[in-house]
């Protein structure tokens, strides 16, 4: 049974928190500068652990720092795609995939992490540029997920992937010695 202790450690931050109402102007700007800053805060963190300290673990059971920043590039990669489809198309289904499999293929443990994070610099550049120039219209509109079997609004969705890197970042820094 997971004690407080595991926890902390699977959700260094908490959990995510939607949002159930439209954000506010405020509140997207906030998120969107999160996205904004996660690449150059994740290279931040990637330099104080170390490259020989990513090979490790953040927890029991837990992926090494090098997959949880390839990670970040993968997910954020198909929530990019999923925002563009649901500006495109009306409430489309999004295909899931299976992060842990994802994270055991080769090209992770065998690209260094550094390319992925100039990965997410260019991504975040394109995909901020995207976010900030959508109506509140555009905001609301929605994808699906057939997992969580639910649709979400961007405004949801960008909530969720700003705390993801923060979460992320979390990982990192208990790696740091």
């Amino acid at each position: 049974m997971p004690t407080p202790a595991d926890d902390h450690l699977r959700y260094p931050i908490g959990p995510p928190q939607l949002p159930t109402a439209p954000l506010s102007p405020a509140e997207r700007t906030a998120y969107l500068q999160q996205l904004a800053d996660l690449p150059s805060d994740l290279g931040a963190m990637a330099a104080r652990v170390g490259v020989e300290r990513l090979q490790l673990p953040y927890r029991p059971g837990g992926w090494t720092g090098q997959q949880v920043i390839h990670h970040v590039a993968d997910s954020h990669i198909n929530s990019y795609c999923r925002f563009r489809l649901a500006l495109t198309e009306d409430n489309p289904t999004i295909r899931p995939y299976d992060e842990g499999t994802w994270a055991e293929l080769p090209d992770v443990a065998i690209t260094p992490a550094a390319v992925s994070l100039a990965l997410l610099e260019s991504l975040h550049s394109r995909w901020v540029t995207l976010l900030h120039h959508l109506t509140e219209a555009q905001w609301q509109r929605t994808f699906y997920h057939p997992e969580s079997k639910r649709a979400s609004t961007l405004d949801q969705a960008l909530a969720l992937y700003a705390w993801h890197g923060r979460h992320h970042l979390g990982h990192l820094a208990l790696l740091v010695s």
